[in-house]
């Protein structure tokens, strides 16, 4: 199979850093959540990505630390690699590593804030035509966005379901990922992962 199929194939897996993160990184306090609010998160993104991710919007941990999906409880992380997209469990700390395995992180609304559903219709609707000329410009072979319910106010999709769509966005083929927050009980970490890992069976088949 060409390695252009393959997530990840040729370049080199992001290398452990020392010491456990949980003693490297300091959980934020009470006062430096309540201050994230509304602040923006730099996107982990680079032209030609086989799949970018598109969260929601940042909570305020990852407004807070600078990292997408940082929240502890948050499975993004661990379905990724259940997925088969990372060689390993990645600490939010080491998002910077995942351009080199074609991987990328955006939101569909760049403010921060404490829960998704703050958010106002309008505000998803604006921020999928934003993410839509992204996605024009760094030009990856797919798009996750990794929430149904986001997807289908910001692209006017009600009946969208999870999995493969049936539209491109530009020049991408689209993929729905169930929510991976904490909160989202209709999935366990087994049935988020396996989700993860039929994505990443359609990037490196097709």
């Amino acid at each position: 199979m060409n390695d252009r199929r393959r997530p990840g194939a040729g370049r080199p897996e992001p290398a452990p850093g020392p010491g456990t993160p949980a003693r490297r990184h300091p959980r934020p306090s009470r006062e430096q959540l309540a201050a994230a609010a509304n602040r923006l998160l730099p996107d982990v993104i680079a032209p030609g990505l086989d799949v970018l991710f598109v969260g929601i919007n940042p909570g305020l941990w990852s407004a807070a630390t600078g990292w997408h999906f940082a929240r502890p409880g948050n499975r993004f992380w661990p379905a990724l690699h259940r997925g088969g997209f990372t060689p390993r469990q990645l600490h939010p700390s080491e998002q910077d590593t995942l351009p080199a395995l074609g991987l990328g992180i955006t939101n569909m609304v760049a403010r921060a804030s404490a829960r998704a559903d703050e958010l106002t219709a309008e505000e998803l609707v604006d921020g999928a035509r934003a993410l839509t000329a992204k996605v024009e410009h760094y030009r990856p072979r797919w798009v996750a966005v990794v929430g149904v319910t986001a997807y289908r106010i910001g692209f006017a999709r009600p009946k969208a379901g999870f999995g493969p769509q049936p539209e491109h966005l530009g020049p991408a083929r689209l993929w729905v990922l169930p929510n991976p927050s904490g909160l989202n009980a209709h999935f366990t970490p087994e049935t988020l992962g396996a989700a993860f890992g039929e994505l990443r069976a359609a990037v490196t088949g097709g």
